[in-house]
């Protein structure tokens, strides 16, 4: 019987002490309402706004509205760094604002009002750093978990291209929907970056129209590899062997033209390649067909561009040499004067999206094959 009394004895105090321990457990406490610590994001291009809502929870409601004052932790760089086993340095305060500091939860409910933290001009950030903002409960009018009380908003640098087209033996028309926006052009810009793999035809087509305006590789007694500009007044520049763009290697290309300046200009990867006059009034380029604007193809099928292509675009202005040296893979699709934007990104097989919002998007002949990448390339 004694024993009995001491198992019973123990039975009671088990109970009493888990019971206790629960009540400490599951006291009702505030906390960030996340699905993770830790929000990541990977910068790729011209960033815009990005929104994050943030809110703070109850496990169970209370009979009073309970008040919730919110913070940023700067004080709390060192213990992501630690837990995570990273190397971030503090968001800049000029790339976030936070819309509510001060926010309630009613009574008898869980959930307090939303805020908002709103990151900005994330493009001009160093794409080598890690960043990191932590957003933390700086008080509330009830207890605050611990072990849920910091976000960390994290924000790294990212491949600004990850996928091309392989458009060999293949090309694109345009179903413009729009083309007003590319036509009586006093000025214009084109641009694309381009991988070839090999010369092998006596032309290979960038994009453009036939006898009109067309940037293309090669010609008859022209070096194959060297980009010529064909208008309905004459080739240029003049066959240069040393001017001749490389195998395997992604290269960028820009061409602009100013009718008032009769001036036209070549680039590669950001340099004057070549400059001419040229008295070619406007220029129209919303034209649809094979006897249209093509990228990849002019005049015959054989004329292809043997490799890749992509961030295929064109302007409205006269882009400058800094503005196109500096934006090669990639530019905020907003941009003044940008009226057709193909980033060749889709993995579509048929679509390429234009991002411009004037939804002259470009057909290809035949599904595209899509070819994987990281660009810019990781440095050496």
């Amino acid at each position: 019987m004694k024993k009995h009394y001491i198992l019973l004895l123990l039975l009671i105090t088990t109970v009493l002490f888990s019971c206790e321990e629960s009540k400490e457990t599951f006291d009702n406490k505030i906390f960030l309402k996340a699905s993770s610590k830790v929000n990541e994001t990977i910068m790729k291009g011209s960033v815009g706004e990005i929104e994050k809502i943030i809110q703070s929870s109850l496990a169970n409601p209370e009979p009073m509205d309970v008040k919730v004052t919110y913070k940023i932790g700067s004080d709390k760089v060192s213990t992501y760094n630690k837990a995570y086993a990273d190397d971030a340095t503090i968001l800049p305060s000029e790339n976030y604002e936070l819309t509510k500091t001060n926010v309630n939860i009613s009574a008898g409910s869980i959930l307090s009002e939303e805020s908002s933290l709103i990151f900005k001009n994330l493009g001009d950030l160093d794409r080598e750093t890690v960043f990191v903002l932590p957003l933390s409960i700086a008080s509330a009018s009830i207890d605050v978990l611990e072990s849920a009380n910091t976000l960390y908003y994290v924000f790294k640098g990212g491949a600004l291209i990850n996928v091309v087209a392989d458009i060999t033996e293949n090309y694109l028309l345009v179903d413009w929907k729009n083309p007003g926006v590319v036509n009586n052009l006093s000025q214009v810009t084109m641009e694309a970056l381009i991988r070839a793999r090999d010369f092998d035809r006596q032309i290979s087509t960038v994009m453009g129209i036939e006898g009109s305006f067309l940037i293309r590789l090669g010609d008859a007694g022209f070096p194959a590899n060297q980009i010529q500009v064909a208008t309905s007044r004459g080739n240029f520049p003049s066959g240069d062997s040393k001017k001749g763009l490389p195998t395997n290697e992604f290269v960028h290309i820009a061409l602009t033209y100013d009718s008032a300046a009769r001036k036209m200009v070549l680039y590669v990867n950001g340099k004057v390649q070549a400059e001419s006059t040229k008295n070619l009034g406007s220029v129209n380029l919303g034209r649809g067909g094979v006897n249209g604007f093509n990228i990849g193809r002019s005049y015959s099928d054989d004329r292809y561009l043997a490799g890749d292509i992509s961030e295929v675009r064109i302007w409205s202005v006269v882009r400058t040499e800094e503005e196109i040296a500096n934006n090669p893979y990639s530019v905020d699709p907003k941009s003044n004067g940008l009226v057709t934007y193909w980033k060749f990104d889709d993995e579509e097989s048929l679509t390429v999206k234009d991002h411009t919002g004037n939804n002259n998007n470009a057909i290809a002949n035949k599904p595209l094959k899509w070819t994987k990448v990281e660009l810019p390339e990781p440095q050496k």
